[in-house]
């Protein structure tokens, strides 16, 4: 009893510091959220001024898309914010039943998919603004005496995009990969994305200026449009298959082959990985041979969560062991 005990609390102090590990790593994610606000709406209120008095219609796709930037971080900003309320003891004003194990885990592993839910949210509000982009470009196209050749003014307007949307991708995507964090990832796609439209914005404006094409601003709009379009459902496919408990099969069979690597473990009967958030969380049943004592096969379970901690990161490892 007393050793059970003292491993429980080995345990629960491995957790408190892998959970404000991963809360610091969201911390920082906020920083980094709020400078791409900040941005996104420098840029989104240049390009929407220029567009206006240069009379371009890609310039003001360019905008759209750039306001939708700024509502994606806000709503990573919000899920943020609420994985990492650890003084909440509910969800959304639902309690949750009690957590055996006293240390908060469960709750705080739930609030991490809250992460995931307003990156989802984030795709559908771009695949929305990317509709009316394509919507105004076509009937630009479909009302020929409305369009007209752009100012030279509005070239500034993209160059500046450009620019900044570069520093920001540049900023997230290391971000992101210093701190393994599926926001900022997302907010480095859709910089990049942002980025390459800023360019195609100041090539379509400098040819309709060049050649003179009246046609050539509603056309680059559409393209614009398409851009946003397939940022939109990338991100939204890609946090959605994390909700649907989806993982990649590839990396199950490494967790696969690295368990079945312990001697005692003749195979692996199941194994399920499930996302919360960053976080990854394993469930595995083990075979093994039946004549086992129950406490070798538990300190064999405790062997294996250590193992996928190290060379995984994996959270939490629940496993269950069965006769061969």
């Amino acid at each position: 009893m007393q050793e059970r005990l003292a491993h429980r609390q080995a345990e629960n102090a491995t957790w408190q510091e892998m959970q404000k590990q991963e809360l610091q790593k969201l911390h920082s994610a906020q920083h980094n959220l709020w400078f791409n606000v900040a941005a996104y709406l420098v840029i989104s209120v240049i390009e929407f001024y220029l567009a206006i008095i240069g009379h371009s219609q890609t310039l003001r796709a360019d905008a759209l898309n750039n306001l939708a930037g700024i509502i994606s971080a806000i709503l990573l900003l919000i899920g943020i914010f609420i994985a990492r309320d650890i003084d909440d003891d509910d969800l959304m004003g639902q309690p949750l039943p009690q957590d055996i194990q006293q240390n908060g885990q469960r709750l705080q592993l739930t609030r991490f998919h809250y992460e995931t839910v307003f990156t989802m949210i984030t795709g559908i509000i771009m695949v929305a603004i990317s509709i009316n982009v394509i919507y105004g470009g076509i009937k630009s196209l479909l009302k020929p005496d409305t369009q007209e050749i752009p100012k030279p003014i509005t070239l500034v307007g993209a160059a500046i995009a450009m620019i900044i949307m570069l520093i920001v991708w540049w900023m997230n995507l290391n971000a992101g990969r210093k701190l393994q964090n599926a926001a900022l990832t997302a907010a480095a796609k859709d910089s990049l994305s942002d980025a390459i439209t800023s360019l195609g914005t100041l090539i379509a404006i400098g040819g309709a200026l060049i050649f003179k094409i009246t046609w050539l601003d509603g056309v680059a709009s559409m393209i614009v449009g398409i851009f946003i379009l397939t940022a939109g459902i990338k991100i939204f496919r890609e946090s959605s298959l994390n909700l649907a408990d989806y993982f990649d099969p590839k990396l199950e069979a490494e967790f696969k082959d690295a368990i079945e690597r312990f001697t005692q473990v003749k195979q692996v009967d199941e194994l399920n990985a499930h996302y919360n958030g960053n976080m990854v969380t394993l469930d595995v049943i083990i075979a093994v041979d039946p004549h086992m004592e129950v406490k070798d096969s538990y300190l064999l379970g405790e062997e294996i969560e250590a193992q996928m901690r190290r060379q995984f990161g994996i959270v939490d490892t629940d496993v269950m062991a069965i006769p061969e």
